[in-house]
């Protein structure tokens, strides 16, 4: 029997950010791995705003629309190895707490969380108030993994792009890869010597 390719879904929802929707579906395709795609209307309006008309949101082996319940990925018995959210609106955030999913985009990530597979958030919101922080409160409860796309500094990035690839890398690792774009602390790049 040969070995299944690393199965991914990667969804976008309306908050800004479908960058690193792009950086990670190029880096998965990088490593290898199998990328189901699902994108909420919001989604598709906010990237056509941030990265224009023609955007492409990169490599993926399946791309579903957002109302098709019926697509693999509904479903418990197909077998993902995760899934993460980036952008994750407020809105989307909060359907996935209340689990009274109404697009397939908030069904995926239901399943993920019944099926006890990891769900990574990359929330775009600032600044949270006491109801965020009480549905991440909430979801890291239920299993979710709240990762907003806070740039790595110490990795000395010199363009935006570069902060992009690190958060997507950083997010990537929490789902079992190891991405060569991770600069990581203490191999890459270390403290500077105190003189005091």
């Amino acid at each position: 029997m040969t070995e299944r390719k690393k199965r991914i879904i990667i969804g976008i929802s309306g908050a800004s950010g479908a960058a690193y929707a792009r950086s990670l579906l190029e880096q998965l395709a990088g490593l290898g791995a199998e990328t189901h795609l699902v994108v909420s209307r919001a989604g598709r309006l906010t990237a056509a705003y941030e990265m224009g008309e023609g955007f492409q949101y990169g490599p993926a082996h399946a791309t579903y629309g957002i109302n098709d319940v019926g697509a693999p990925i509904a479903s418990g018995s197909f077998r993902t190895d995760g899934m993460v959210i980036a952008p994750c609106s407020v809105r989307t955030m909060s359907e996935i707490a209340t689990g009274v999913t109404s697009t397939l985009l908030t069904r995926a990530a239901d399943v993920c969380l019944k099926e006890r597979r990891p769900l990574v958030l990359m929330v775009r919101e600032t600044p949270f108030h006491l109801g965020h922080l009480r549905t991440m409160t909430q979801l890291a409860e239920m299993g979710a993994i709240i990762a907003p796309p806070l740039p790595a500094l110490y990795a000395e990035p010199q363009t935006v792009e570069d902060i992009v690839r690190q958060s997507a890398a950083r997010c990537l690792e929490l789902l079992g890869f190891e991405p060569s774009e991770t600069k990581r602390w203490g191999e890459d790049m270390g403290p500077v010597a105190d003189d005091a």
